[in-house]
């Protein structure tokens, strides 16, 4: 089959997103599928190395990015999904598009999809109608993503969902259920054990975005009670996100000297560094609406041997064992204390390799690459239907 990805992100950039589908263009190209992914023009400082002549066919095309790089607002937005409607217009005819969000790009893939006679699948990592609401927009820009959303999600052949909870999300706003839960997963060939033990500080790092509703500001606040303990722990922030200019600015008021920021890395950079970390901080906010999320960098962490300190609630804490790491409340004096406790026990080799394995049979992304391309295979292949036909997972 010839199957196109539409997605304003893909690698080289370091995001949940990117190595997702880049999972996903794999796993249906291992089933001998033609596969070409629409997307941006990498940002700067990520081109070298991009697009292995093996891979799928990676066309690019200019985009509008923010002062910090990210394809996000709706100018943004706009400067993708405008010429993505004649890319897929005029572009070859596809036996399936996949879609990734935002709601904007999903509803240009139904419209094109709709005049070339061509099902979609739309790949649903979260409900941005609910996390627009839960960062305060106003109503009536809520209600437009939402109906947007909702348009986009009805007419997919298929959506792939990340978790449970988007996936009643997705069967709440449809009244069809044509969801298959499809769980993150990470490339534990690039995530793994570093060769030696880690040295130096010990050091805390927290990789990925950081929005607001994801409450990394938590671990900034907690320095203070870890550095009276212990004096030479430093943390350190890899990614961007919304959130980034105020983290920065809590920690000049908070422990400058001990707290660094490095922007976004290629995923081995960022691997080398999680694995020489004596601790992966991840959180989420309380109240925010993404209580049902787990986020990729829990499983990059284990990936990389190192524990998980995970701050917030919800479906995450089940993830996490004591064997993988420790779950506390979302608040600076019990994120203090499980870091100090974290960082002065010792953290034997062996527990890091069996954190490893851990991730290798649970978290793999090539795994999850697999199951999802089974089913863009499966939409392809079979007649539109508006019936429900149960929620499937795997």
């Amino acid at each position: 089959m010839r199957v196109t990805i539409a997605t304003r992100i893909f690698t080289p950039e370091p995001a949940a997103a990117a190595f997702r589908l880049a999972a996903l263009a794999d796993g249906l190209r291992e089933r001998n599928h033609d596969v070409t992914v629409l997307t941006s023009a990498a940002p700067a400082g990520l081109t070298d190395g991009v697009d292995d002549q093996t891979g799928p066919t990676v066309r690019r095309a200019p985009v509008l990015r923010d002062r910090r790089g990210q394809i996000r607002g709706y100018l943004q937005y706009l400067s993708f999904d405008v010429p993505l409607v004649f890319r897929l217009l005029f572009g070859r005819r596809s036996d399936v598009v996949v879609s990734e969000p935002p709601p904007t790009t999903g509803a240009v893939v139904r419209l094109v999809c709709a005049v070339r006679r061509c099902p979609y699948v739309y790949y649903a990592a979260d409900i941005w109608s609910d996390a627009a609401q839960s960062a305060g927009t106003p109503g009536w820009i809520v209600a437009g993503v939402r109906a947007l959303e909702r348009w986009a999600l009805r007419g997919a052949a298929a959506v792939v969902a990340v978790s449970d909870g988007v996936a009643d999300r997705v069967r709440d706003l449809t009244r069809r259920d044509v969801v298959t839960v499809v769980r993150n997963g990470i490339d534990t060939s690039v995530f793994a054990p570093g060769a030696e033990p880690p040295a130096g500080p010990p050091t805390i790092v927290y990789a990925g975005t950081t929005s607001e509703w994801q409450g990394a500001d938590v671990f900034i606040r907690a320095m203070p009670g870890v550095l009276e303990q212990v004096p030479d722990a430093r943390l350190i922030y890899l990614g961007q996100g919304t959130a980034w200019e105020h983290l920065r600015e809590l920690a000049e008021r908070t422990a400058p000297e001990s707290i660094e920021f490095r922007g976004p890395v290629p995923p081995a950079a960022a691997a080398d560094i999680l694995a020489g970390a004596r601790i992966g901080a991840v959180s989420l906010r309380p109240g925010q609406g993404y209580d049902f999320a787990v986020p990729t960098k829990i499983f990059a962490t284990i990936a990389c041997g190192t524990p998980v300190l995970f701050a917030g609630q919800g479906a995450s804490v089940e993830v996490i064992t004591p064997e993988l790491g420790r779950s506390v409340d979302w608040d600076a004096a019990s994120v203090a204390v499980a870091i100090t406790e974290m960082l002065i026990a010792p953290d034997r080799p062996e527990e890091r390799t069996a954190r490893a394995r851990w991730a290798a049979a649970h978290a793999s992304l090539a795994a999850t690459g697999r199951a999802a391309a089974a089913v863009v295979e499966s939409a392809a292949r079979r007649p539109r239907q508006s019936e429900s036909e149960g929620i499937h997972r795997s």
